[in-house]
């Protein structure tokens, strides 16, 4: 049986066909890693960067303050979460007319944070409901303002079943 010669047009195909489907393959995974891609973390780290010097001053101001502010998060049966936060001075008298905001933030996936609005249900009480919340380990953000200015800033990981 005589095997057919290798010529230059056979080898052209080869190289071809072996760069098409590498190529092929490649624009595959970027389009897929693309699509799956959760977001960063800010959007811009130059400006993250800028106000980094008024966080830390923040902060300080925060501690300066004695501030005693706790949260609680409670899973609802319909899958949801209540969040109840307390807020006393360095005295123990609460703080009434802040402004509360909360934010349930997946540590994996920002396409998965949830804004929760806290009202004041009592003297230096508020609370909030997020509906629908998955399981899993979430960050409880909370914010306090007053006059526009933020006032206090906390992070705590928590884990909901």
């Amino acid at each position: 049986m005589a095997s057919k010669p290798l010529t230059g047009t056979k080898v052209l195909l080869m190289l071809v066909a072996f760069f098409g489907l590498v190529i092929g393959v490649n624009v595959t995974m970027m389009k897929l890693a693309i699509a799956t891609l959760p977001g960063t973390d800010v959007d811009s780290p130059y400006a993250a960067g800028l106000t980094y010097e008024r966080e830390i001053s923040a902060s300080q101001d925060q501690a300066a303050r004695k501030w005693q502010v706790s949260a609680h998060i409670e899973r609802r049966t319909d899958g949801g979460a209540a969040i109840q936060v307390e807020a006393r001075d360095a005295s123990g008298q609460p703080l009434a007319g802040l402004k509360f905001g909360g934010r349930l933030e997946r540590p994996t996936d920002k396409r998965a944070d949830l804004q929760v609005e806290l009202a004041e249900a009592g003297i230096g009480v508020y609370r909030g409901n997020a509906a629908s919340v998955a399981p899993g380990q979430w960050d409880l953000v909370i914010e306090g303002e007053t006059r526009g200015a933020r006032v206090f800033l906390s992070r705590n990981r928590v884990i909901l079943n």
